[in-house]
């Protein structure tokens, strides 16, 4: 069944079109028409509509600062293709999906820094999609926000994002249209370093999700429209078990499961020591790392004394994992793509959208990873296995996992990432609203719609103050740039952070990209119920 259009797609229509002016100059482009009455394209282009005086994301400014980043490394040419498909979760579950291919996660992508990326999506999917680069500072009209910076990828049509990749690190890619990373279309994106200062034997990307889509005929689409009916009258949550209320509010103390008559997938009671008494909405049947449910893992092999350097990822759409590799201890060296000085942790906490790389030394036998989806009870599992011995279950906890995992803002940036100390020149009030009574999540009160714009200029140091006024956590993202964490000594590059309910972040980061830029909440719901506006550059 074809579901009703999103917010973002009603919202962005109206300025895909107002910008079809700029976009008919695009070779290549397609008639037609997506469910959302966006056209297709095969070539850049700007979908970006609004207040006058602001940079447009295909403009000169953009093809200026592409221009200046001088990508004379090698091209990386790759096609992918979104489609419906069925995907093997293991242990005997398959589920029909959509995905990048037909792989769970879908094919990572490797690229060298200093070169560029050309990638040409096809849509074989029953709606219009889009791709956006996680993490990556790249050209504004190949972000991939329809309505802003692109128009929305029609059913059967294609577009080709290429930009330069100045930034090594660990990245990945989603679409950015309605809830439709909550699906199987996501895939790990890595930027090799042509001078890697680490050294190791064996890489292990590792990536994260909570799945719902195709159990029971869940989808995320059908998820969203649950969890806006928010409270009923009684004071319980629309269709939740339990009877209980909201977590923080009278919420049974631990999580219920998903009610079998009424399928019901919302959450009470995600009780975290960390993120607070509502770690998350939706109760996602499994949770899988690499693809792979716990009862059936994945099985990464080394050597005993193998250097191996993981880059995890968490994409998932609702759900923090606290992740430990049982019976070794990991060395942090990066977070979002930069380096950091290293820090030993026998855990690590990922909110939805953030990476981490970490380098441990291999023990001799067989070693659980394991993700404990913060809150929720329930865990996600891979396997090291460097020799012989009993191979750990769905039901291991390592005893890691009982040591608070070190916090963003503990970690400090080395070498290059460290951002020049500069008082800022413009600062950026932000306050996070919402409740789950009306499941309004928005930025002060305003539900996102594509003529915000809260002005920056380029060159400007510029200061963003985050203020939690909500009862849940939310792991804020910022499209276009890297952003240093207050701190003394420099704070940590990130582009995803998380922000305790009732707290404060402060972020300051370099305008150096011009554009339109979003920042949103990276819980998939909480943005396509409205937690999202723009960052535009002003000329």
């Amino acid at each position: 069944m074809r579901s009703l259009p999103t917010r973002r797609a009603v919202l962005g229509a109206s300025a895909a079109l107002a910008g079809s002016g700029l976009l008919a100059a695009c070779s290549g482009s397609s008639s037609r028409p997506s469910g959302t009455d966006h056209g297709s394209m095969n070539h850049g282009g700007s979908a970006a509509d609004g207040p006058a005086g602001y940079v447009d994301p295909a403009g000169p400014e953009v093809r200026a600062a592409e221009a200046a980043r001088k990508a004379t490394g090698p091209l990386t040419e790759v096609k992918v293709t979104a489609t419906a498909t069925p995907l093997d979760l293991g242990a005997g579950r398959t589920v029909r999906s959509w995905a990048y291919g037909d792989k769970l996660p879908g094919q990572e992508i490797r690229a060298t820094a200093g070169g560029t990326l050309s990638l040409t999506l096809a849509n074989n999917l029953p709606e219009a999609t889009s791709l956006h680069w996680h993490g990556l500072a790249l050209r504004n009209d190949m972000d991939g926000v329809p309505g802003l910076t692109q128009r929305d990828i029609a059913p059967g049509g294609s577009f080709t994002y290429k930009f330069a990749v100045p930034q090594p690190g660990t990245y990945w890619f989603h679409p950015h249209t309605g809830v439709q990373q909550d699906r199987g279309l996501y895939a790990p994106l890595i930027i090799e370093d042509p001078k890697e200062p680490l050294s190791y034997d064996k890489e292990w990307v590792v990536v994260l999700d909570d799945w719902i889509d195709g159990v029971d005929g869940a989808t995320p689409d059908a998820v969203l429209t649950e969890l806006r009916k928010g409270m009923n009258g009684d004071g319980n949550r629309g269709g939740g078990a339990g009877g209980g209320g909201h977590a923080g509010h009278g919420a049974a103390p631990a999580p219920s499961a998903p009610r079998a008559a009424g399928r019901s997938h919302l959450l009470m009671g995600a009780d975290s020591d960390i993120l607070g008494k509502d770690a998350g909405d939706v109760a996602y049947p499994h949770y899988l790392i690499n693809g792979r449910v716990a009862e059936d893992p994945s099985v990464f092999t080394a050597r005993p004394g193998d250097r191996i350097r993981l880059r995890i990822i968490n994409a998932g759409g609702d759900t923090a994992f606290r992740i430990a590799l049982g019976g070794h201890e990991l060395t942090v060296t990066h977070t979002d793509g930069y380096p950091v000085e290293h820090t030993k942790a026998d855990s690590l906490l990922l909110g939805m959208g953030e990476r981490y790389d970490v380098l441990v030394t291999a023990e001799d036998g067989v070693f659980p990873l394991t993700a404990l989806a913060e809150g929720k009870g329930k865990s996600a599992l891979a396997v090291l296995r460097t020799g012989t011995g009993t191979a750990p279950t769905a039901a291991t906890r390592p005893a890691e996992l009982d040591t608070p995992p070190p916090s963003a803002d503990s970690l400090r940036a080395a070498g290059a990432a460290v951002l020049a100390p500069r008082e800022p020149d413009r600062t950026v009030q932000i306050r996070l609203t919402g409740s789950m009574t009306r499941y309004n999540w928005a930025f002060d009160g305003k539900p996102y719609t594509p003529d915000q714009r809260h002005p920056v200029k380029a060159g400007e140091r510029v200061r963003l103050q985050f203020r939690n006024a909500t009862p849940m956590w939310h792991p804020v993202h910022l499209h276009g740039h890297t952003f240093a964490l207050a701190g003394e000594g420099g704070g940590a590059r990130k582009d995803t952070a998380i922000i305790l309910p009732g707290g404060r972040l402060t972020a300051d980061f370099d305008a150096d990209n011009p554009g339109l830029w979003m920042v949103h909440c990276h819980n998939v719901y909480h943005s396509e119920s409205g937690m999202m506006t723009v960052l535009g550059y002003q000329l």
